[in-house]
């Protein structure tokens, strides 16, 4: 298994794994699936399409380079495909709204950014 190239390597996408065997997903890549154990793993590329399952500001960031961007919103996103993953967002989303993500500069490191669907 080859990790593909995604918002961590530079490429505007969000990838996340699929067991072969057991049809589980997750976001954090491995080597093998967490479920089953199973070592026939694929790399897709998620749609950036989610709702909001938890929101917090941030107002003490941890570093230097971040706190003179503060205060800012972390969410944490359930993804249409089954994963949940944390990541940055819009001020104005709220608990249950759907999203789409973006990808924009955040502190040096180009993030996902996620903002809330036009009803």
């Amino acid at each position: 298994m080859t990790p593909a190239d995604d918002w961590t390597t530079g490429r505007n996408a969000i990838s996340y794994q699929h067991c072969r065997t057991c049809e589980r997903v997750w976001y954090f890549r491995r080597e093998f699936c967490p479920r089953c154990g199973g070592t026939t793993v694929d790399v897709r590329d998620g749609s950036g399409l989610g709702t909001v399952y938890a929101v917090t500001t941030v107002t003490r960031a941890p570093s230097e380079t971040l706190r003179a961007l503060a205060p800012y919103r972390i969410v944490m996103i359930d993804a249409d495909e089954g994963f949940r993953m944390m990541a940055h967002g819009a001020e104005e989303v709220a608990l249950g709204d759907r999203v789409r993500a973006r990808f924009q500069d955040f502190g040096g490191l180009f993030t996902p950014f996620f903002e809330r669907l036009s009803p």
